[in-house]
Protein backbone atom coordinates (compact mmCIF):
# COMPACT_ATOMS: atom_id res chain seq x y z
CA UNK A 1 0.00 0.00 0.00
CA UNK A 2 1.43 3.46 -0.86
CA UNK A 3 2.76 5.58 2.04
CA UNK A 4 0.06 7.58 3.77
CA UNK A 5 -2.73 5.40 2.43
CA UNK A 6 -5.16 4.18 5.07
CA UNK A 7 -7.81 2.44 3.05
CA UNK A 8 -8.39 0.98 -0.35
CA UNK A 9 -11.52 0.80 -2.48
CA UNK A 10 -13.28 -2.55 -2.67
CA UNK A 11 -11.84 -4.82 -5.33
CA UNK A 12 -15.06 -6.63 -6.08
CA UNK A 13 -17.66 -4.76 -8.08
CA UNK A 14 -21.16 -5.66 -6.93
CA UNK A 15 -23.03 -7.78 -9.44
CA UNK A 16 -26.48 -6.51 -10.40
CA UNK A 17 -29.33 -8.12 -8.47
CA UNK A 18 -32.24 -9.81 -10.27
CA UNK A 19 -35.13 -7.46 -11.02
CA UNK A 20 -37.26 -7.53 -7.84
CA UNK A 21 -40.70 -9.12 -8.04
CA UNK A 22 -42.30 -5.83 -7.01
CA UNK A 23 -41.27 -4.50 -10.42
CA UNK A 24 -43.52 -7.01 -12.24
CA UNK A 25 -47.17 -6.07 -12.74
CA UNK A 26 -48.45 -9.64 -12.68
CA UNK A 27 -50.73 -11.99 -10.76
CA UNK A 28 -49.27 -13.97 -7.87
CA UNK A 29 -48.96 -17.21 -9.81
CA UNK A 30 -46.87 -15.42 -12.43
CA UNK A 31 -44.66 -13.86 -9.76
CA UNK A 32 -43.76 -17.30 -8.42
CA UNK A 33 -42.96 -18.48 -11.95
CA UNK A 34 -40.76 -15.42 -12.56
CA UNK A 35 -38.77 -16.19 -9.40
CA UNK A 36 -38.20 -19.75 -10.62
CA UNK A 37 -37.32 -18.48 -14.10
CA UNK A 38 -34.66 -16.10 -12.78
CA UNK A 39 -33.18 -18.85 -10.62
CA UNK A 40 -33.23 -21.23 -13.61
CA UNK A 41 -31.36 -18.71 -15.78
CA UNK A 42 -28.55 -18.63 -13.25
CA UNK A 43 -28.35 -22.30 -12.30
CA UNK A 44 -29.26 -24.15 -15.49
CA UNK A 45 -28.46 -21.65 -18.26
CA UNK A 46 -25.47 -20.33 -16.31
CA UNK A 47 -26.38 -16.77 -17.25
CA UNK A 48 -24.34 -13.99 -15.66
CA UNK A 49 -25.93 -11.60 -13.12
CA UNK A 50 -25.81 -8.87 -15.78
CA UNK A 51 -27.72 -11.09 -18.23
CA UNK A 52 -30.31 -12.07 -15.62
CA UNK A 53 -30.86 -8.41 -14.73
CA UNK A 54 -31.18 -7.40 -18.41
CA UNK A 55 -33.61 -10.24 -19.16
CA UNK A 56 -35.63 -9.38 -16.08
CA UNK A 57 -35.93 -5.78 -17.24
CA UNK A 58 -37.13 -6.89 -20.68
CA UNK A 59 -39.76 -9.20 -19.17
CA UNK A 60 -40.92 -6.52 -16.72
CA UNK A 61 -41.50 -4.10 -19.61
CA UNK A 62 -43.52 -6.80 -21.41
CA UNK A 63 -45.77 -7.14 -18.36
CA UNK A 64 -46.06 -3.33 -18.16
CA UNK A 65 -47.34 -3.42 -21.73
CA UNK A 66 -49.84 -6.18 -20.91
CA UNK A 67 -51.30 -4.24 -17.98
CA UNK A 68 -51.93 -1.27 -20.26
CA UNK A 69 -53.05 -3.45 -23.17
CA UNK A 70 -55.36 -5.77 -21.22
CA UNK A 71 -56.38 -3.47 -18.41
CA UNK A 72 -55.37 -5.99 -15.74
CA UNK A 73 -52.33 -7.64 -14.23
CA UNK A 74 -51.99 -10.88 -16.21
CA UNK A 75 -51.97 -14.38 -14.81
CA UNK A 76 -51.45 -17.71 -16.54
CA UNK A 77 -54.88 -17.60 -18.19
CA UNK A 78 -54.21 -14.20 -19.74
CA UNK A 79 -50.76 -15.24 -20.96
CA UNK A 80 -52.23 -18.34 -22.60
CA UNK A 81 -55.02 -16.36 -24.27
CA UNK A 82 -52.82 -13.75 -25.96
CA UNK A 83 -53.22 -13.69 -29.73
CA UNK A 84 -50.60 -12.99 -32.36
CA UNK A 85 -52.08 -9.51 -32.71
CA UNK A 86 -51.35 -8.84 -29.03
CA UNK A 87 -47.69 -9.72 -29.41
CA UNK A 88 -47.49 -7.60 -32.56
CA UNK A 89 -49.00 -4.72 -30.59
CA UNK A 90 -46.09 -5.06 -28.17
CA UNK A 91 -43.66 -4.82 -31.08
CA UNK A 92 -45.54 -1.83 -32.48
CA UNK A 93 -45.41 -0.02 -29.15
CA UNK A 94 -41.66 -0.46 -28.94
CA UNK A 95 -41.24 0.77 -32.51
CA UNK A 96 -43.38 3.79 -31.69
CA UNK A 97 -41.22 4.50 -28.65
CA UNK A 98 -38.15 4.55 -30.89
CA UNK A 99 -36.57 1.38 -29.50
CA UNK A 100 -33.77 -0.06 -31.60
CA UNK A 101 -34.59 -3.19 -33.56
CA UNK A 102 -31.78 -5.04 -31.81
CA UNK A 103 -33.27 -4.12 -28.42
CA UNK A 104 -36.75 -5.24 -29.48
CA UNK A 105 -35.38 -8.48 -30.92
CA UNK A 106 -33.75 -9.27 -27.59
CA UNK A 107 -36.96 -8.41 -25.71
CA UNK A 108 -38.95 -10.80 -27.92
CA UNK A 109 -36.31 -13.47 -27.40
CA UNK A 110 -36.74 -13.05 -23.64
CA UNK A 111 -40.55 -13.29 -23.94
CA UNK A 112 -40.25 -16.45 -26.04
CA UNK A 113 -37.81 -17.94 -23.56
CA UNK A 114 -40.14 -17.23 -20.64
CA UNK A 115 -43.05 -18.82 -22.48
CA UNK A 116 -40.94 -21.91 -23.22
CA UNK A 117 -40.06 -22.08 -19.54
CA UNK A 118 -43.76 -21.98 -18.60
CA UNK A 119 -44.72 -24.47 -21.32
CA UNK A 120 -42.17 -27.06 -20.22
CA UNK A 121 -43.60 -26.92 -16.73
CA UNK A 122 -47.16 -27.31 -17.97
CA UNK A 123 -48.18 -23.85 -16.78
CA UNK A 124 -48.89 -21.92 -19.99
CA UNK A 125 -49.17 -23.01 -23.62
CA UNK A 126 -49.60 -20.38 -26.33
CA UNK A 127 -49.01 -21.44 -29.96
CA UNK A 128 -49.75 -17.92 -31.25
CA UNK A 129 -46.33 -16.67 -30.23
CA UNK A 130 -44.64 -18.99 -32.72
CA UNK A 131 -46.38 -17.17 -35.59
CA UNK A 132 -44.96 -13.76 -34.63
CA UNK A 133 -41.72 -12.71 -36.28
CA UNK A 134 -39.12 -10.74 -34.42
CA UNK A 135 -37.56 -7.68 -36.12
CA UNK A 136 -35.12 -8.72 -38.80
CA UNK A 137 -31.59 -7.62 -38.01
CA UNK A 138 -28.77 -7.01 -40.48
CA UNK A 139 -25.93 -9.50 -40.29
CA UNK A 140 -23.24 -8.01 -38.11
CA UNK A 141 -19.75 -8.31 -39.58
CA UNK A 142 -16.82 -7.88 -37.18
CA UNK A 143 -14.65 -4.80 -37.74
CA UNK A 144 -11.06 -5.80 -37.03
CA UNK A 145 -7.94 -3.68 -37.24
CA UNK A 146 -5.36 -4.37 -39.90
CA UNK A 147 -2.14 -6.09 -38.82
CA UNK A 148 -0.33 -2.75 -38.98
CA UNK A 149 -3.03 -0.95 -36.97
CA UNK A 150 -2.99 -3.65 -34.29
CA UNK A 151 0.81 -3.48 -34.05
CA UNK A 152 0.76 0.34 -33.86
CA UNK A 153 -1.88 0.15 -31.11
CA UNK A 154 0.31 -2.08 -28.95
CA UNK A 155 3.45 -0.06 -29.72
CA UNK A 156 1.84 3.24 -28.72
CA UNK A 157 -0.30 2.37 -25.70
CA UNK A 158 2.42 3.16 -23.16
CA UNK A 159 2.62 6.80 -24.29
CA UNK A 160 -0.46 7.85 -22.31
CA UNK A 161 0.35 6.33 -18.92
CA UNK A 162 1.26 8.53 -15.97
CA UNK A 163 3.54 5.90 -14.37
CA UNK A 164 5.74 3.12 -15.76
CA UNK A 165 3.75 0.35 -14.03
CA UNK A 166 0.49 1.68 -15.52
CA UNK A 167 2.09 1.77 -18.96
CA UNK A 168 3.12 -1.84 -18.46
CA UNK A 169 -0.38 -2.74 -17.27
CA UNK A 170 -2.06 -1.21 -20.31
CA UNK A 171 0.31 -3.00 -22.67
CA UNK A 172 -0.27 -6.32 -20.90
CA UNK A 173 -4.05 -5.98 -21.18
CA UNK A 174 -4.10 -5.09 -24.87
CA UNK A 175 -1.55 -7.80 -25.61
CA UNK A 176 -3.85 -10.35 -23.95
CA UNK A 177 -6.80 -9.14 -26.03
CA UNK A 178 -4.93 -9.34 -29.32
CA UNK A 179 -2.59 -12.22 -28.54
CA UNK A 180 -5.17 -14.53 -26.99
CA UNK A 181 -8.49 -13.28 -28.37
CA UNK A 182 -9.89 -12.50 -24.93
CA UNK A 183 -12.89 -10.32 -24.22
CA UNK A 184 -12.07 -7.31 -22.05
CA UNK A 185 -14.13 -8.71 -19.17
CA UNK A 186 -12.26 -12.01 -19.41
CA UNK A 187 -8.88 -10.28 -19.23
CA UNK A 188 -9.94 -8.18 -16.24
CA UNK A 189 -11.28 -11.31 -14.56
CA UNK A 190 -7.86 -13.01 -14.48
CA UNK A 191 -6.56 -13.37 -10.92
CA UNK A 192 -3.04 -12.96 -9.63
CA UNK A 193 -2.78 -16.73 -9.27
CA UNK A 194 -3.75 -17.21 -12.92
CA UNK A 195 -1.34 -14.59 -14.29
CA UNK A 196 0.17 -16.03 -17.49
CA UNK A 197 3.78 -15.03 -16.84
CA UNK A 198 5.23 -17.93 -18.82
CA UNK A 199 4.41 -19.24 -22.28
CA UNK A 200 2.05 -22.20 -22.39
CA UNK A 201 -1.70 -22.36 -21.93
CA UNK A 202 -4.26 -20.65 -19.72
CA UNK A 203 -7.81 -21.57 -18.79
CA UNK A 204 -10.34 -18.79 -19.25
CA UNK A 205 -13.91 -18.67 -17.98
CA UNK A 206 -16.02 -16.86 -20.55
CA UNK A 207 -19.69 -16.18 -21.18
CA UNK A 208 -22.07 -18.53 -19.44
CA UNK A 209 -19.22 -19.70 -17.19
CA UNK A 210 -17.89 -21.75 -20.11
CA UNK A 211 -14.25 -22.65 -19.73
CA UNK A 212 -11.78 -22.79 -22.60
CA UNK A 213 -8.04 -23.14 -23.05
CA UNK A 214 -6.04 -20.45 -24.86
CA UNK A 215 -2.34 -20.56 -25.78
CA UNK A 216 -0.01 -18.00 -24.22
CA UNK A 217 2.63 -16.83 -26.67
CA UNK A 218 6.05 -15.77 -25.29
CA UNK A 219 5.37 -12.12 -26.20
CA UNK A 220 2.12 -12.21 -24.21
CA UNK A 221 3.77 -13.86 -21.21
CA UNK A 222 6.61 -11.32 -21.29
CA UNK A 223 4.17 -8.39 -21.26
CA UNK A 224 2.25 -9.81 -18.30
CA UNK A 225 5.45 -10.70 -16.41
CA UNK A 226 6.77 -7.15 -16.85
CA UNK A 227 3.54 -5.75 -15.42
CA UNK A 228 3.57 -8.13 -12.44
CA UNK A 229 7.16 -7.14 -11.66
CA UNK A 230 6.37 -3.40 -11.78
CA UNK A 231 2.97 -3.39 -10.05
CA UNK A 232 3.47 -1.60 -6.67
CA UNK A 233 0.63 -3.41 -4.88
CA UNK A 234 1.31 -6.70 -3.11
CA UNK A 235 -1.91 -8.60 -3.64
CA UNK A 236 -3.21 -12.02 -2.65
CA UNK A 237 -3.39 -14.88 -5.16
CA UNK A 238 -7.14 -14.54 -5.66
CA UNK A 239 -7.18 -10.78 -6.17
CA UNK A 240 -7.57 -9.31 -9.67
CA UNK A 241 -4.38 -9.29 -11.73
CA UNK A 242 -5.04 -5.87 -13.25
CA UNK A 243 -5.46 -3.03 -10.77
CA UNK A 244 -6.36 0.62 -10.97
CA UNK A 245 -4.06 3.49 -10.04
CA UNK A 246 -5.04 3.26 -6.35
CA UNK A 247 -4.92 -0.50 -6.13
CA UNK A 248 -8.61 -1.20 -6.57
CA UNK A 249 -10.34 -3.17 -9.29
CA UNK A 250 -9.51 -1.78 -12.72
CA UNK A 251 -12.63 -0.30 -14.30
CA UNK A 252 -13.08 -1.43 -17.93
CA UNK A 253 -13.89 2.18 -18.86
CA UNK A 254 -10.24 3.05 -18.15
CA UNK A 255 -9.15 0.60 -20.85
CA UNK A 256 -11.85 1.82 -23.22
CA UNK A 257 -10.76 5.43 -22.76
CA UNK A 258 -7.16 4.47 -23.39
CA UNK A 259 -8.13 2.93 -26.73
CA UNK A 260 -10.06 6.08 -27.61
CA UNK A 261 -6.84 8.06 -27.02
CA UNK A 262 -4.97 5.65 -29.26
CA UNK A 263 -7.65 5.96 -31.90
CA UNK A 264 -7.19 9.71 -31.97
CA UNK A 265 -3.40 9.53 -31.94
CA UNK A 266 -3.11 6.94 -34.70
CA UNK A 267 -6.07 8.00 -36.81
CA UNK A 268 -7.75 4.61 -36.36
CA UNK A 269 -11.36 4.01 -37.45
CA UNK A 270 -14.23 4.56 -35.04
CA UNK A 271 -14.66 0.80 -34.74
CA UNK A 272 -11.27 0.54 -33.01
CA UNK A 273 -12.25 -0.60 -29.50
CA UNK A 274 -10.79 -3.12 -27.05
CA UNK A 275 -13.16 -5.72 -28.54
CA UNK A 276 -11.81 -4.96 -32.01
CA UNK A 277 -8.52 -6.50 -30.88
CA UNK A 278 -10.37 -9.78 -30.26
CA UNK A 279 -11.88 -9.49 -33.75
CA UNK A 280 -8.40 -8.82 -35.10
CA UNK A 281 -7.03 -11.91 -33.37
CA UNK A 282 -9.60 -14.12 -35.12
CA UNK A 283 -9.40 -12.42 -38.52
CA UNK A 284 -5.61 -12.46 -38.66
CA UNK A 285 -5.52 -16.13 -37.64
CA UNK A 286 -8.01 -16.97 -40.38
CA UNK A 287 -6.06 -14.96 -42.96
CA UNK A 288 -2.93 -16.87 -41.95
CA UNK A 289 -4.58 -20.21 -42.64
CA UNK A 290 -6.07 -20.93 -39.21
CA UNK A 291 -8.73 -23.63 -39.00
CA UNK A 292 -12.23 -22.25 -38.43
CA UNK A 293 -13.07 -24.91 -35.84
CA UNK A 294 -9.88 -24.19 -33.91
CA UNK A 295 -10.64 -20.45 -33.96
CA UNK A 296 -14.13 -21.22 -32.67
CA UNK A 297 -12.60 -23.04 -29.71
CA UNK A 298 -10.09 -20.26 -29.04
CA UNK A 299 -12.82 -17.60 -29.03
CA UNK A 300 -15.22 -19.68 -26.94
CA UNK A 301 -18.06 -19.48 -29.45
CA UNK A 302 -20.81 -22.03 -28.81
CA UNK A 303 -21.90 -21.92 -32.45
CA UNK A 304 -19.69 -22.19 -35.53
CA UNK A 305 -22.02 -19.78 -37.34
CA UNK A 306 -20.80 -17.01 -35.01
CA UNK A 307 -17.19 -17.71 -35.96
CA UNK A 308 -18.07 -17.91 -39.66
CA UNK A 309 -18.71 -14.17 -39.67
CA UNK A 310 -14.94 -13.78 -39.86
CA UNK A 311 -14.86 -15.53 -43.23
CA UNK A 312 -16.95 -12.66 -44.63
CA UNK A 313 -14.42 -10.16 -43.28
CA UNK A 314 -11.52 -12.06 -44.82
CA UNK A 315 -13.30 -12.39 -48.18
CA UNK A 316 -13.94 -8.64 -48.28
CA UNK A 317 -10.29 -7.98 -47.53
CA UNK A 318 -9.15 -10.33 -50.29
CA UNK A 319 -11.44 -8.59 -52.79
CA UNK A 320 -10.14 -5.20 -51.68
CA UNK A 321 -6.55 -6.33 -52.21
CA UNK A 322 -7.49 -7.72 -55.61
CA UNK A 323 -9.21 -4.50 -56.68
CA UNK A 324 -6.21 -2.46 -55.60
CA UNK A 325 -3.38 -4.62 -56.86
CA UNK A 326 -4.45 -6.84 -59.73
CA UNK A 327 -3.58 -5.39 -63.15
CA UNK A 328 -6.95 -6.45 -64.59
CA UNK A 329 -9.00 -5.38 -61.58
CA UNK A 330 -10.12 -2.12 -63.16
CA UNK A 331 -11.08 -3.69 -66.47
CA UNK A 332 -14.79 -4.10 -67.24
CA UNK A 333 -16.14 -7.39 -65.85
Amino acid sequence: MPPGSTSRPSRIAAAPAPVPLARFCAAGECLSAITEWQAWLGSEKRASPHTIAAYGGDLARFFDFLVEHLGTAPGFAELAALRAADFRAFLAQRAGDGKARSSTARAMSVVRGFYRFLDRRGLVHNPALATVRSPKLPISVPKPLTVTEAADTLDSVEEFASEPWIASRDLAILTLLYGCGLRLGEALGVTRREAPVTAGIMRITGKGNKERVVPILPVVAAAVADYVALCPFAEGPDSPLFLGARGGTLNPRIVQRRVVQLRQLLGLPGAATPHALRHSFATHLLAGGGDLRAIQELLGHSSLSTTQRYTAVDSKRLLAVYDEAHPRAKAPR
